[in-house]
């Protein structure tokens, strides 16, 4: 699944230096996504996993790094579903 959302984020997120220098832990926003970005992200990874991010999870900590997205989607994602 971290695959897919590296993928997306390299996809939907313009960085500066870029996905491949990032870990899964590090701060999306210090590397560079804009509010903009993270609304384009959230919008990107909900297509690409059907999911639909409810309202209490739509906050900046979040977006903030691949594994906090990793760790929500995993709680969204229906029961076998592959990722």
């Amino acid at each position: 699944m971290k695959a897919k959302i590296r993928e997306i984020v390299a996809k939907t997120v313009e960085l500066p230096g870029g996905i491949d220098r990032l870990t899964d832990t590090s701060d999306l926003y210090e590397a560079g996504m804009t509010s903009f970005g993270s609304v384009q992200l959230m919008l990107a990874l909900e297509e690409a996993f059907d999911v639909e991010f409810p309202e209490r999870m739509l906050n900046r900590k979040l977006f903030s790094s691949l594994a906090t997205i990793s760790a929500a989607l995993e709680e969204l994602a229906p029961a076998g579903a592959e990722g």
